[in-house]
């Protein structure tokens, strides 16, 4: 069980021990992790490493926020963005039926040494909760780096933007969104978005993306999730059924 999130219940007592207390799975590993708004991609990195290194056939990834219980309604710059949310995906190594989606290829990396990564959105609990004090340059920042690893999947396999049926960008911000899928010259109409309806829901918000679009997804289709996340870390996920 592996578990991303940066909105803690407890910080001890974490997100994945809640979860397999719950489920009465006891003896198996249990994770919880913390890269922002990109954990989702980390938490599948993780249980790839655990499939490659044969210590794991199965794997339950949550990807969960709860914003509002850290949300600083004094931070009028972004105060108002964050929402709650969460999903949770199974990943087996072998396929267990034709409605799977298979995980291609996954890349992350981290940028922290650019900006004002450590500044420009912060959590610090005994603080003043969630603020982002410079969301320009979160927004300049996700927006290069969520079209680049986008982009560069894309090369790797080579595939390009038309032969994708969905983008499911982090859900930061529609701006966000509408100026990747500008620059990659995808049809906006293929973007998965729904924070206009939710708000912010962190490293939950392409995972919901991915749940709301599931019905849709035919043989054949091809899927990339990109993720940008404070600090800064990012990455893409390329997805076939």
């Amino acid at each position: 069980i592996v578990a991303g999130t940066y909105t803690p219940h407890d910080t001890i007592y974490t997100a994945a021990h809640a979860v397999q207390r719950d489920l009465n799975i006891n003896e198996i590993p249990t994770v919880s992790i913390s890269s922002a708004c990109s954990s989702l991609l980390n938490a599948v990195e993780i249980v790839e490493g655990y499939f490659a290194m044969n210590k794991a056939s199965q794997a339950l990834v949550i990807v969960t926020e709860h914003n509002t219980a850290y949300n600083n309604e004094e931070d009028t710059i972004a105060g108002h963005l964050w929402g709650d949310g969460a999903a949770a995906l199974l990943f087996t190594k072998e396929r267990l039926a034709p409605t799977d989606l298979h995980v291609v290829q996954v890349m992350t990396g981290g940028a922290a040494a650019i900006g004002k990564a450590d500044e420009a959105v912060t959590l610090k609990p005994v603080a003043k909760g969630i603020v982002m004090p410079f969301g320009r340059d979160v927004f300049q920042q996700a927006c290069t780096y969520m079209t680049r690893i986008t982009q560069q999947l894309l090369d790797k396999n080579g595939l390009t933007v038309n032969d994708l049926t969905y983008l499911i960008p982090h859900q930061a911000n529609l701006r966000i969104s509408v100026n990747v899928t500008k620059q990659l010259g995808l049809d906006p109409a293929r973007a998965v978005n729904n924070i206009e309806r939710l708000g912010n829901t962190g490293c939950a918000g392409s995972a919901i993306g991915l749940a709301e679009v599931w019905h849709t997804i035919k043989e054949g289709d091809k899927i990339i999730v990109t993720v940008f996340g404070g600090g800064y870390s990012y990455g893409a996920m390329l997805l076939e059924k």
